[in-house]
């Protein structure tokens, strides 16, 4: 394996490795702000245990975001040299301020946490908020240098490689961090409701339908389903902006994630199937006429590129297709599975008071792990459709990347690192709420 692809791969896993709990940051501290308020509004014991113990599960999450976080950041300068020296002349501003908003989080995180049965429930909500605020800013700033990558903007470069004409504000707001930055944060919102939804339906499963526990179990999972049906929505919704995006300003990414070749009016989206790299058509896939010229600008005679109207050796890699399939074809089926359960809840229990039905409450046990599944493929989907560049039409990825040698040593004991931080925290989870089981905050608190 080449120097290239070595550190593409180790970058590649330590970023996937951080982004679960990058993501789960987000997402579960709404949902812990939510529960929070409903105890305010409601008066109902029953929300502050929900909110006290999804928090002490985000404190051992950021226990393992913090050093994983760091390795990302340090792995930066040495594996992407070339890409670093770019970064610090025109867009080093996120990275600069994502440090404040990691210690906003970390603080507030730590009042709330450490203070919560002393504080009064709008001082707890306020504490929370913080925390919700300073993870989703410390995400979008990082999504920022992302979405730069993309689309670079803010300076100028001159044929020997010198940097010229700064703007680190134009290079922050460039062209597509407002419609990247939305997808990201609503789709770690997603996240963290169906986090919520698998944990609560597995519990669930395992009370007596008139336990207090199990009503606690039922409370939350209405709750994380209406999040996550919500949030599963404009998830769709933010996609679809998405893909405007790609339209206007990464076209060779759009052909690929369709497998379209040559540029068209009406052009048709290719759902499933793989692209043959000799023929240059997408085998075992169905066409949609027409459906990808109106994603792409609303009207079904918009003229798509295909990948024939730029060098092939620009090209994305064909897997680009499958990755964009998998990412969409997750996030429909989580919004399926999600209003499929509302209603169900709704028709069964609320009108006719019948008992949730089992087969039910294991389907919805899956969709946290699908979650993060279709966040993994979405990162991997966004930063492989932009190969062979680093930066979109300035940098290729082999220009960017370190030459030093060993990297395959070191990808293994990282890796290690990372399967060993893996292991910890289940263990870590299950030790203490094992050792703080929920009944002993129904005595404390509801008794």
């Amino acid at each position: 394996m080449d120097t290239v692809t070595l550190a593409r791969s180790f970058f590649g896993t330590s970023l996937a490795f951080h982004i679960i709990f990058a993501t789960l940051g987000i997402g579960l501290s709404f949902m812990v702000f939510l529960a929070e308020v409903l105890h305010l509004w409601k008066k109902d014991n029953d929300y502050f245990i929900m909110a006290k113990r999804w928090t002490k599960a985000i404190a051992i999450l950021l226990g393992v975001a913090i050093p994983s976080g760091t390795i990302v950041g340090v792995q930066l300068s040495l594996l992407w040299p070339g890409f670093m020296k770019i970064v610090g002349q025109v867009i080093a501003v996120p990275f600069k301020i994502e440090i404040f908003a990691f210690f906003l989080e970390a603080l507030a995180l730590s009042i709330y946490v450490y203070a919560a049965d002393r504080l009064r429930p709008v001082t707890r909500i306020f504490s929370v908020f913080l925390v919700a605020v300073g993870a989703t800013a410390s995400a979008v700033l990082i999504t920022s240098a992302n979405t730069w990558m993309n689309t670079p903007a803010g300076f100028q470069m001159r044929p020997d490689g010198t940097i010229t004409n700064v703007d680190p504000w134009k290079a922050f707001f460039n062209p597509t961090f407002w419609s990247t930055s939305y997808h990201v944060v609503v789709t770690a919102l997603m996240t963290g409701g169906f986090a919520i939804v698998s944990i609560a339906a597995y519990k669930w499963l395992k009370q007596k339908n008139d336990s207090k526990e199990s009503t606690i179990h039922r409370k939350a999972l209405v709750l994380s389903l209406v999040v996550a049906l919500f949030f599963s929505f404009l998830t769709a919704l933010s996609g679809h902006t998405s893909a405007q995006m790609l339209h206007l300003h990464n076209p060779a990414k759009l052909a690929a994630a369709e497998g379209l070749f040559e540029t068209q009016k009406y052009a048709p989206l290719a759902v499933g199937g793989y692209v043959d790299p000799t023929t240059h058509k997408v085998k075992f896939g169905v066409e949609v006429p027409f459906l990808l010229s109106w994603l792409a600008a609303g009207r079904f005679d918009t003229e798509v590129k295909g990948l024939y109207d730029f060098p092939q050796d620009t090209w994305p890699p064909f897997y680009t297709h499958l990755l964009f399939n998998v990412m969409v074809g997750l996030g429909t089926l989580l919004l399926m599975i999600a209003a499929i359960g509302l209603y169900v809840y709704w028709r069964r229990m609320v009108r006719r008071g019948d008992p949730y039905p089992r087969w039910l409450l294991w389907i919805l046990a899956f969709t946290g792990p699908l979650s993060i599944l279709s966040i993994e493929f979405g990162w991997i989907f966004s930063c492989s459709g932009r190969q062979p560049w680093t930066i979109y039409g300035i940098q290729r990825t082999s220009e960017a990347a370190t030459t030093a040698p060993h990297l395959g040593f070191l990808f293994f004991m990282f890796g290690a690192v990372y399967l060993f931080l893996a292991v910890l925290v289940v263990i870590v989870m299950k030790s203490y709420f094992h050792r703080n089981p929920i009944q002993q905050d129904i005595e404390r608190y509801l008794s």
